[in-house]
């Protein structure tokens, strides 16, 4: 697709600058340099400017720091000067009730230290970020979990440690390299003639259907992924397949691959351990539901990929 990098979390332009990240010289003295600063997490969250103009960059002399745990990452850097990431996932709220369970945390948290900010969990943000802060956010939380889930070296069992700036980790005992861990996945908008195949998962809002999705399997191209879980989910058969676009998905470490498929027969047949329901939607069906006026069919949220591909359909911009 010409567009597809307009999708939320597409690329924003960030310089990575992945020739300093083993340059401790460079770091130190970017960590020095005034106009340096750095997004903060809190167990995933990211803090946010609550007059709602974007992440809320700091200064890396902010007393909040003190309460980080381990190193901080390095980012990349924008115009106005370097980007890191610091993670304060230690911090207790006091008195903070612990988040909601389900589809999606909308609780907040406020930091003292940190006024006119809270923490807001990223997918509740995907309609309000920029291009930048999405991308930044993004980084930073696949990056925090990487970590979280992979302290351990995967050969041998040792705690291994941070190096590059927090893009690798290397066991001092055995010397092997991990690099933070990316998982493909593809989601398939699969249309026959005027109408598209959605499903739903258990667990999701009443009347929510979104393109069906899965993971890819070691040796499997993204063609042989698409028709894979599509007759696994639905029993519905795929012939041709071409790629669309794609979305970085924190969650923890997912990338969406958004394909088209073309459905080569109609007769839905679910498997019930891997979707809830699949249905097929005609364009006007689907027309009603973004604009309101057809209630039992919600499609999935503004900012996902799903969201994205099925409005590019509607409009015919699958170019």
């Amino acid at each position: 697709m010409r567009h597809a990098e307009e999708v939320t979390f597409g690329g924003s332009g960030l310089d990575r600058a992945a020739e300093l990240r083993g340059d401790i010289p460079a770091l130190a003295a970017l960590m020095q340099a005034p106009e340096t600063r750095t997004i903060l997490l809190w167990r995933g969250k990211v803090l946010m400017l609550q007059d709602g103009s974007g992440l809320c960059r700091l200064p890396l002399d902010h007393p909040v720091l003190a309460e980080a745990r381990g190193e901080p990452l390095f980012l990349g850097r924008e115009d106005s000067g370097a980007i890191f990431s610091h993670d304060i996932s230690g911090w207790e709220p006091e008195g903070e009730a612990p988040g909601e369970g389900g589809f999606l945390d909308s609780t907040e948290q406020a930091h003292p230290a940190c006024p006119g900010a809270h923490f807001v969990e990223l997918r509740a943000l995907l309609t309000q970020l920029t291009p930048r802060d999405a991308e930044l956010g993004a980084t930073a939380r696949a990056l925090f979990g990487w970590h979280q889930s992979h302290g351990f070296c995967a050969r041998c069992g040792t705690k291994s440690d941070v190096f590059m700036a927090g893009w690798q980790r290397i066991c001092p005992s055995c010397g092997a390299h991990h690099f933070p861990r990316t998982d493909p996945v593809v989601i398939m908008l699969i249309t026959r003639g005027n109408a598209c195949l959605l499903g739903r998962s258990p667990g999701w809002p009443e009347g929510m259907f979104s393109c069906l999705a899965g993971f890819v399997e070691p040796g499997e191209t993204l063609e042989a992924a698409v028709r894979r879980e599509v007759v696994e989910e639905a029993g519905i058969k795929v012939g041709a397949v071409r790629y669309l676009a794609s979305q970085p998905w924190p969650f923890p470490a997912s990338l969406m691959i958004g394909c088209h498929g073309a459905a080569e027969s109609d007769e839905i047949e679910i498997d019930p351990n891997e979707i809830e329901t699949a249905r097929w939607v005609s364009r006007e069906e689907l027309a009603a539901a973004f604009d309101g006026s057809n209630p039992g069919l919600q499609p999935a949220r503004r900012g996902s990929i799903a969201n994205f591909l099925l409005r590019n359909w509607l409009a015919d911009r699958l170019d």
